[in-house]
């Protein structure tokens, strides 16, 4: 079979690999197709040292099923998951799931970025869900994302009349600006999402996607805040998610808050990014961060996406065979591709 294999940031080639063989608890799916994620991107940039493993967006049916799996059959549609918690050590007792040793060492094999791939054990009993029908492959390789997404605005705090601030209207922000009102609106609170991003098309996208107001963003560090300020009788934003890395975002966001608010970062930092303590004390401002997905995010994600709450066919913007994987790769590094997804197997719209 196929698969992407990565040896250095600098040497990623699509392989031809031994189909995985399976134990009695496992599954073997074939990839009908897999979605490029920014994390995928940030192991390749940061040089990671192998072994890495790329891919993780991915959905196919299941073709080989061990003797002793009984939830799934041979046949099934079924999206998979990469990481899975142990459930019961420290930091799963306490909801910090993507902290879990076990979450950080489980993966599927050999890659999402494959023909085929072997589903071990507790993936097959945490991590794999069924698709239903009414969602096409592509629509389907958005649930592990948006799981990201679900998670996220699960653990910020809502209120009703809360005016949220997504900074970056990529695919990731345009999944959680839909989160955050999907979710919101089951909870019976009604709060305003509003989009930030340099580019027009994307903010163009933000408000197709339900945003209820969108912004250019500014140069200047208070420039958020002076637009803010009049949608919010002059306080700011209760919460600010910052879905783009870099100074200027930070700054800008944590700048954005008013009196007691959160800035939730939702995006991995290279750098540094200098503020003052003083004025976390001050304003008593909270920061937080969200890390991945829980088994439990990955079923409220799909159930979104097969209600329709929050849509996702308009967000692929290439799609490309797993042997144009650079070609990819460059295209989201320039951010020329708003999505891209890898058509390996099965059924794909075009």
């Amino acid at each position: 079979m196929k698969a992407v294999i990565y040896h250095a940031h600098d040497h990623i080639a699509v392989e031809q690999r031994p189909v995985p063989a399976i134990n009695d608890h496992e599954l073997l799916v074939r990839v009908h197709g897999c979605g490029l994620c920014g994390s995928d991107i940030l192991k390749i940039t940061r040089q990671a040292p192998a072994p890495v493993i790329l891919g993780h967006e991915l959905v196919g049916t299941i073709v080989a099923q061990g003797r002793a799996v009984d939830t799934f059959h041979v046949g099934e549609r079924v999206v998979v998951a990469h990481h899975v918690p142990c459930g019961e050590c420290h930091y799963c007792r306490r909801g910090n799931v993507s902290m879990c040793a076990s979450f950080k060492t489980s993966n599927i094999d050999p890659c999402g970025l494959a023909e085929y791939i072997r589903v071990p054990a507790p993936h097959v009993q945490q991590a794999t869900l069924v698709l239903p029908s009414t969602l096409s492959d592509e629509e389907g390789s958005f649930t592990e994302p948006l799981a990201c997404c679900v998670r996220a605005v699960r653990r910020t705090p809502l209120h009703d009349g809360d005016a949220l601030l997504v900074m970056g209207l990529g695919s990731i922000g345009l999944l959680m600006l839909q989160a955050i009102k999907a979710l919101s609106k089951r909870a019976g609170l009604n709060c305003r999402v509003y989009g930030v991003d340099l580019l027009d098309e994307r903010l163009q996208r933000g408000r197709t996607l339900g945003a209820d107001g969108v912004f250019h963003a500014p140069s200047e560090p208070e420039g958020l805040r002076n637009l803010l300020s009049p949608l919010t009788a002059g306080r700011g934003a209760d919460t600010v998610l910052l879905t783009v890395p870099g100074m200027q975002p930070f700054q800008q966001g944590l700048a954005s808050l008013r009196a007691g608010g959160a800035l939730h970062i939702f995006a991995a930092h290279a750098g540094t990014v200098p503020f003052e303590p003083e004025l976390i004390y001050q304003r008593e401002l909270t920061l937080l961060s969200t890390y991945s997905s829980s088994p439990e995010d990955l079923r409220i994600a799909l159930d979104l996406l097969s209600t329709r709450e929050v849509r996702v066919a308009e967000l692929i913007s290439h799609r490309l065979p797993l042997e144009r994987f650079h070609e990819g790769l460059l295209l989201m590094q320039q951010r020329s591709a708003l999505k891209i997804f890898f058509q390996i197997a099965g059924e794909t719209n075009v």
